[in-house]
């Protein structure tokens, strides 16, 4: 029995889906070469001369210097005269080299030589960390005739950690290492081992999950004065979790808060899971905005009434740039996405109410030729499974709150504020791996929320940790956030 010969209909049906085939695995195999060689910034580089066209108030770029070289013409590069500099107060060790006494005669005349100068050499130097023991010495006194009377001496300066070998000092400088510096601890117990130490891992870690604990009280009032702000970012990182008894490793989450004037709280919570109601939980009787990604856990809390969801614009623009498809739209929305973030620029380099002005009169009109724009293309032919078609998918999921931006002007355009705080955790998650237990990861969520607030800050970490270890115990429980790390720095720099 022999079958129909396909229609002309068919055939051309069947051509269309080949060839859509062909297009959407050709678009995978330059994504796939992207990943691996390509250009991973999604910067898109517009001249300096199109930018003033367009926002004629941006400020100019340095006009660079040209040389010219044998048969054409190059740019010639600024170069900062001053690489090293260093601090005013650095110590100054001075190492004088004199000429030995028989070489201070005159050859000719025999005649001491008189000294009319001296000529200086200044190097940089380097000795290695000193560790040394502080002996806390305090006399007793005593009637000699009133045994009754019994002894008398100095209380002992308060510490942080009770009945604890180690001192504030060192504890700041444990810390510091691990959440800034992202050594691993056994790494770390290596190092003192060099200067002839011995502190074993098992002993740091657990200096650190009772530094953890005792710093909790700042820990917390980080979180009320970030919930207290008009304004939070916030996103999540995948952080595993070693289960007790088990030897294996289980996927936990750190969920990281971004808030307070000019977001410099880097506020750090560990959670066993990704659920929903954990944002619940970190948002619980918030009232103001809310910069996150599109997961649902944030979503559901846009649903509420005292939260204003702002979507991110630079997810938005990840998902276009990633579908790489040569698609001129493509490109024409990069580039609209592109002028909006110019444009904020120029909008936070004028006051509030300006900034307001400037985004309802130049940066609405461009959201909603983007929005028109994507429905149409998102309605019209277009491979179903392209990442075009999923950028455009999401793009339109999140129309209802695009323009809440707008409205605000403490409000941002992106989310990345909460994406820079999670970028010191996934460099130390490469280095050290996993914490080892609950308290681990608490301790781990309290000191990267100083530690990383301080580096947002300009604070030395290390010396902004030692000072507040020493007083803490003593300061009043109804001022607290007079340590925390803003607070600090501005009582400091005075």
């Amino acid at each position: 029995m022999t079958t129909a010969a396909p229609t002309y209909e068919e055939l051309l049906n069947e051509k269309e889906l080949l060839q859509q085939k062909i297009t959407f695995l050709e678009q995978q195999i330059e994504w796939f070469k992207r990943q691996l060689f390509g250009q991973k910034s999604e910067r898109i580089v517009q001249s300096s001369s199109q930018q003033l066209m367009l926002f004629p108030q941006l400020t100019p770029l340095k006009e660079e210097k040209r040389e010219t070289v044998k048969e054409h013409t190059r740019l010639k590069k600024e170069t900062d005269k001053t690489q090293i500099v260093l601090p005013a107060d650095l110590p100054v060790e001075r190492i004088e080299i004199d000429l030995p006494t028989e070489e201070k005669i005159c050859k000719v005349t025999g005649e001491t030589l008189v000294r009319i100068g001296e000529e200086v050499t200044r190097k940089l130097a380097h000795r290695p960390a000193s560790f040394y023991i502080k002996e806390i010495v305090r006399p007793k006194y005593a009637a000699p005739n009133q045994k009754e009377a019994g002894v008398q001496i100095a209380p002992l300066p308060t510490t942080i950690l009770d009945r604890c070998l180690a001192d504030e000092s060192l504890l700041a400088s444990i810390l510091v290492s691990k959440y800034a510096d992202h050594l691993p601890l056994y790494r770390l117990s290596e190092i003192l081992g060099r200067e002839n130490i011995r502190l074993s891992r098992q002993l740091l870690s657990d200096w650190v999950v009772r530094t953890g604990k005792a710093l909790y009280p700042l820990y917390q009032e980080m979180e009320k004065r970030i919930l207290s702000n008009r304004v939070i970012f916030m996103d999540e990182t995948p952080l595993d979790l070693q289960e007790k008894g088990k030897g294996c490793l289980h996927q936990g989450y750190m969920w990281v808060m971004c808030g307070g004037e000019k977001a410099p709280y880097q506020y750090y919570r560990f959670f066993k899971d990704r659920k929903h109601q954990n944002a619940e939980i970190l948002l619980k009787n918030y009232k103001g905005l809310l910069h996150s990604d599109s997961y649902g856990a944030y979503l559901k809390q846009a649903q509420k009434n005292e939260i204003t969801w702002i979507p991110c614009f630079s997810h938005i623009r990840r998902k276009f740039f990633e579908a790489a498809t040569g698609d001129p739209f493509r490109e024409w929305i990069l580039e609209k996405i592109q002028n909006l973030f110019l444009l904020e620029r120029k909008a936070w380099n004028a006051p509030p109410e300006e900034r307001l002005q400037i985004r309802q009169k130049e940066e609405v009109p461009i959201l909603e030729e983007l929005i028109s724009k994507a429905k149409e293309k998102l309605g019209g032919k277009i491979l179903p499974k392209s990442k075009l078609r999923e950028a455009l998918g999401y793009f339109c999921s999140l129309i209802p709150y695009m323009k809440n931006y707008t409205n605000f002007a403490e409000a941002r355009l992106d989310n990345n504020a909460a994406e820079r705080a999670i970028r010191p955790l996934a460099i130390g998650r490469k280095n050290w791996l996993f914490v080892g237990s609950e308290g681990g990861a608490e301790a781990a969520g309290v000191a990267l929320s100083l530690i990383q607030s301080c580096r947002f800050l300009q604070v030395n970490p290390r010396d902004y940790l030692e000072d507040v270890m020493r007083s803490l115990l003593d300061h009043p429980a109804n001022r607290l956030y007079e340590l925390l790390p803003d607070q600090w720095k501005k009582r400091n720099s005075s």
